[in-house]
């Protein structure tokens, strides 16, 4: 009796655990597999910086303390919504960048459906590279 109500748990958690994925599917309208596709191209951030592209770099105040790019904005993924209007008043393309590329990814796609011209530059020291020469 215990294999079988364990055996349902699985499915249930399972199943749990594909709804959270759909869910953040349709929110974002992305893939959870495109979490793991690579994030960016180093030629595209070079092209994009030659445009004169704004860096928003979306981690925590203390993250973006402890080392940023030059020059970039930060804005917290949380309150990206918060300032779609401000950042369009850049009238440039943008580069969003964090620690890994996980949440500049998900603020890329965020700007992207407010047609914003946007590239995610994953890890800011990938940017901070092309900056600092």
């Amino acid at each position: 009796m215990t294999i079988i109500f364990s055996k349902i748990i699985k499915i249930d958690l399972i199943y749990s655990y594909w709804k959270i994925l759909f869910y953040f599917y349709q929110k974002f309208k992305m893939s959870f597999f495109n979490l793991f596709k690579k994030k960016h191209n180093m030629n595209e951030v070079q092209e994009y910086l030659e445009k004169g592209a704004v860096i928003i770099d979306v981690r925590t105040v203390a993250e973006y303390n402890d080392g940023h790019v030059d020059g970039s904005h930060n804005i917290v993924l949380d309150t990206i919504e918060d300032n779609i209007e401000q950042i369009k008043s850049f009238n440039k393309p943008v580069i969003t960048v964090c620690r890994s590329g996980a949440r500049s990814g998900v603020a890329m796609e965020m700007l992207s459906d407010e047609d914003v011209d946007v590239i995610n530059g994953g890890p800011w020291q990938n940017v901070d590279q092309y900056i600092n020469k």
